[in-house]
């Protein structure tokens, strides 16, 4: 299973959690983010994969960061159509597809069914009208409605103490989970003893 430890920015701390043994590490380039990190990483981490975060960003600047930053996977949480993830894809990008997730509602089959042939991966989140990082769960059982062929990683809220209840998750395409603001002493500052923990339980 895939660790992907997200809204990461400081150098001290991403040198820390890059000991940690996550697999990806995500970096949020969205203004409005309190996660935000600015045009260019002050450290850029070697062990792990580098996840840039975009929200309807303009094509040419999301490049742009990407090739500056080094970014190996492309994760997209505003209104980017499947033609923009295939484009970045032929660009030999891994790319995400983010979905924020209302257990209220039916599950958005619909939706994913568009990006089935353009992504590696979806993303399920706890809908926010601040694309991520609201800390909140969404009730991972409506995700038994999603049939469909692309991989995902399981976000939203996931906390310290939540490591039996993701452990017990179980659907044939969750393949990682996505860790952020549950384990943060502030927004992008992240616990690494409680990270530490949480990976050595969940493994």
């Amino acid at each position: 299973m895939i660790i992907k430890v997200c809204g990461m920015r400081e150098e001290a701390n991403v040198r820390e959690v890059e000991q940690l043994g996550a697999d990806w590490m995500g970096f949020i380039f969205y203004p409005k983010s309190p996660r935000y990190v600015g045009k260019t990483l002050a450290y850029l981490p070697e062990s792990v994969k580098k996840v840039g975060i975009f929200v309807n960003e303009d094509t040419d600047r999301l490049l742009t960061l990407a090739e500056k930053n080094r970014l190996d996977i492309l994760q997209l949480h505003g209104d980017e159509s499947p033609e923009l993830c295939k484009a970045l894809q032929e660009k030999d990008f891994l790319v995400i597809k983010a979905f924020g997730i209302t257990t209220e509602k039916p599950f958005p089959s619909e939706l994913t069914e568009r990006y089935e042939d353009c992504c590696d991966y979806f993303l399920f989140d706890t809908h926010t009208d601040l694309y991520g990082g609201s800390g909140r769960k969404f009730g991972w059982e409506i995700l038994s409605d999603y049939q469909g062929g692309t991989p995902f990683l399981l976000s939203g809220g996931i906390s310290p103490e939540d490591v039996e209840e993701v452990k017990r998750f179980s659907h044939p395409k969750c393949v990682g989970i996505d860790l952020n603001s549950g384990f943060e002493t502030s927004p992008a500052v992240k616990n690494t003893q409680l990270l530490q923990k949480f990976i050595s339980a969940f493994r």
